[in-house]
């Protein structure tokens, strides 16, 4: 059972708190001073004083004030939760009333706290305590609700904004916009309540500057947007204007459109041009292979692979050189994103055009080879299935190589493993096709384990 040793002084932030043996504040007063009570203004729960404060909901506030640090005078030894009738033992200790309640039931005549045997099973209501405890939360709680009517008003203002200025002023209004709806949750409903998503997505269309649309969709990408939304942002020049900018923008721009495209994706058939033109698929081969921002590989490696789940745009994708620049990234990937990247290629490698690419690239079978039985399981079945494709299109040749890159020891642990059947299968039959061009002399020494545990 969680239990919490109470000491002489509390502090949280500038505030103070002097507290006796039992854990609760001697000085009212002193408390009201200090401005833990808020200075007499009206706040105090408890007792029919505060007028404001009878209207609060003490289990409300807590609930909604979760996230807070709470003083630790406040909280129940017990439950370690904050109390809302706190009550005090013959030790001096303080628990909450159900808590404490619970404790004896349970057949304990102690003090859960110093373990002392009680001489007085009764237990006083600590009203002092309850009063600081509901003013302390009332003056959180509304402080709050201040912030949230601030912020809801103010992206309210904007909204009104954005429907009469232009130019320069509209780009300001959506910057302060976008900066409002990414520090506070409560703007993002207010944006979505109060019309905002229709107002923003009119701004986009095939004349917005980039300065505006980069602004906006730095806004969208952070809204939870409704399937009517996400129907209108699909409209080829809306489309179009995101491909533009995933190529032109900023990195930060380039990382929301993409977040933005793929959000649109979900679900939908990639009937429209604009989704499966060669210029999307290069803006994000560009994102994913730019050094500079290593924070870009993610989101443009997960686009991918959603572009590449629709059948009609795989040639597109090997068409532009994919396979080989994918190829290139392997070594440097981390497990997420080189798990993305063997995907791709893997659905790549389905197509006669995309096996073709794979046996071509000169680093596709030493890479692959070498990440077998390195990653995770999944990796391992992906590139197995990558170099299956790659030596069956030319075993001669491919086998040879993947041979030599160390390929048949590989499959050996891949077999003498603990994976899953299936994968074993493939390994076997992989292993198989490998042997084909040796003698079993010379196979058997290709196939010895220290080259791969080195």
């Amino acid at each position: 059972m969680p239990m919490y040793q109470p000491t002489g002084r509390r502090r949280v932030g500038d505030m103070k708190f002097d507290v006796g043996s039992g854990g609760q504040v001697l000085d009212l007063d002193t408390a009201v001073k200090d401005g833990i009570l808020g200075g007499g203004d009206g706040l105090i729960c408890g007792g029919g004083v505060g007028v404001v404060a009878e209207k609060l909901d003490l289990k409300k506030m807590i609930e909604e004030l979760e996230s807070i640090e709470i003083p630790s005078v406040f909280i129940c030894p017990i439950s370690l939760e904050p109390m809302q009738d706190p009550v005090t033992l013959c030790t001096g200790q303080t628990y909450e009333r159900s808590n404490i309640l619970k404790w004896f039931s349970l057949g304990h005549y102690t003090c859960p706290t110093t373990m002392q045997e009680l001489w007085d099973d009764s237990v006083t209501p600590n009203k002092t305590l309850q009063q600081l405890i509901c003013s302390w939360f009332s003056q959180k709680y509304l402080a709050m609700k201040k912030r949230s009517e601030d912020v809801q008003g103010r992206v309210l203002e904007i909204l009104e904004t954005l429907k009469k200025v232009k130019g320069q002023a509209r780009v300001q209004a959506l910057k302060e916009l976008r900066q409002v709806v990414t520090a506070h949750a409560s703007a993002k409903n207010t944006v979505v309540d109060n019309g905002g998503v229709a107002l923003i997505t009119s701004l986009l269309g095939p004349f917005t500057s980039h300065a505006v649309g980069s602004e906006a969709i730095g806004t969208l990408v952070n809204l939870d947007l409704s399937s009517e939304a996400n129907t209108i942002l699909m409209q080829p020049a809306k489309i179009s204007l995101m491909v533009d900018m995933l190529n032109e923008g900023s990195i930060e721009t380039k990382i929301n459109c993409t977040k933005l495209i793929e959000v649109l994706m979900e679900g939908k058939d990639l009937e429209s041009e604009n989704v499966s033109s060669l210029s999307l698929v290069v803006g994000l081969l560009r994102l994913v292979k730019d050094k500079r921002h290593c924070n870009g590989v993610l989101p443009g490696l997960s686009l991918l692979k959603t572009i590449c789940s629709h059948e009609s745009v795989r040639n597109s994708v090997v068409s532009v050189g994919a396979v080989p620049q994918l190829i290139e990234l392997l070594p440097n990937l981390n497990h997420e994103c080189l798990e993305l990247a063997l995907h791709i290629l893997e659905v790549l490698s389905t197509l006669p055009e995309g096996r073709q690419a794979l046996k071509d690239c000169p680093k596709t079978i030493p890479c692959v080879v070498r990440l077998l039985m390195k990653v995770s399981e999944s990796c391992t079945q992906l590139a197995l299935s990558i170099l299956w494709a790659v030596c069956k299109l030319a075993p001669d040749e491919c086998a040879s190589l993947a041979v030599e890159a160390g390929l048949a020891a590989k499959l050996l642990l891949v077999i003498q493993s603990g994976c899953n059947p299936v994968l074993k299968q493939r390994a076997a039959e992989l292993l198989k096709l490998c042997s084909l061009n040796y003698t079993a002399t010379i196979f058997i020494s290709k196939c010895k384990l220290t080259r791969t545990i080195q």
